[in-house]
């Protein structure tokens, strides 16, 4: 293969990682706005494409769904590096983190009666979600606690379980506010003066 023909080809799977994000991100707006059971032709007019490229890429709507939830994961974890590096603090960069994964838990509700028939998908995905998540918070809690900006004795898997648990329910009673409740967890983790 020459080089040419290698260049063309990075070409043609970059293009192709591009428009299979695209097509993720709008599956997900979609799916905030509407559930995952919105139909298909919103989410192709979304991303701009034909429903046949979406069934091309994800036969099936458990396909999309799965893909769209990893797609998230894999945001997730991969701003808590960037945050760390950008932030003023790591306190800073934990509380976006986290504003994030708030974003990210809204956008997967309806995912679990999506699969109940597949019990065992929908346990590799909570795999995937566990072992991709809890590391990216456990180093966001590291620095921050390295930093003697919050208390040290906090596991990562205990702050996103607590995230999580304040989060059911708030798609469906308006007078809950998961938000304000997840910033009142967040100030919490930090050292009390006195």
């Amino acid at each position: 293969m020459s080089n040419a023909d290698e260049g063309a080809t990075r070409s043609k799977r970059a293009d192709a990682r591009r428009n299979e994000k695209t097509l993720l991100d709008a599956a997900a707006a979609v799916f905030v706005t509407s559930g995952v059971e919105a139909p298909v032709r919103d989410i192709a007019a979304k991303a701009g494409v034909g429903m046949g490229t979406i069934y091309r890429h994800f036969p099936t709507r458990a396909d999309l769904i799965v893909a769209v939830y990893r797609h998230q994961v894999d945001a997730c974890a991969e701003a808590g590096p960037e945050l760390l590096a950008s932030s003023d603090s790591p306190y800073e960069a934990l509380r976006r983190w986290i504003d994030l994964f708030v974003d990210f838990l809204v956008t997967k509700h309806g995912l679990a009666a999506v699969l109940q028939s597949d019990n065992a998908g929908f346990e590799t995905l909570h795999t995937y979600f566990l072992d991709t998540l809890v590391p990216v918070c456990a180093r966001l809690l590291d620095a921050a606690a390295g930093a003697d900006e919050i208390r040290s004795d906090l596991r990562a898997i205990e702050v996103l379980r607590a995230v999580g648990n304040l989060c059911i329910g708030a798609d469906s009673d308006p007078r809950y506010d998961a938000r304000r409740m997840v910033g009142v967890l967040i100030a919490g983790l930090r050292h009390q003066d006195g």
